[in-house]
């Protein structure tokens, strides 16, 4: 799993200074969690983003973007509370989830938006 910078960002996911509409820049669709070390719910999700990060390996990238680092970033999709998580499809416009979401839930938007089916254990 991934750490994001800004730098990083604009080369993999999204370069907002280049494109005012959304351009997905991967290969792969990606899940990214806004995360800040003293957040109590961030601290619960990220062991199952670890988990489907490992299950979901070669099908979707799971990255991490830590707010208080990356403050630019946040602003730039108005993340008010955290974790906020950025589900981004190869194509499509990406979609937003707030809070500390189980993992079947996660599983479900990864199918749903992502348009990734669960890897079958």
């Amino acid at each position: 799993m991934e750490h994001l910078t800004k730098q990083t960002f604009l080369e993999k996911v999204f370069n907002y200074e280049k494109n005012t509409e959304w351009k997905y820049e991967g290969n792969l669709p990606c899940l990214i969690d806004f995360y800040a070390d003293w957040c109590a719910p961030c601290k619960m999700v990220a062991p199952v983003l670890e988990e489907l990060a490992k299950e979901y390996e070669g099908k979707v990238n799971i990255f991490k973007i830590n707010t208080e680092h990356e403050a630019e970033l946040s602003a730039v999709f108005g993340i008010r509370s955290i974790p906020s998580l950025l589900f981004c499809p190869v194509d499509g416009q990406p979609q937003m989830a707030m809070g500390a979401l189980p993992k079947d839930i996660l599983q479900k938007a990864i199918n749903d938006i992502l348009l990734v089916k669960s890897p079958v254990n």
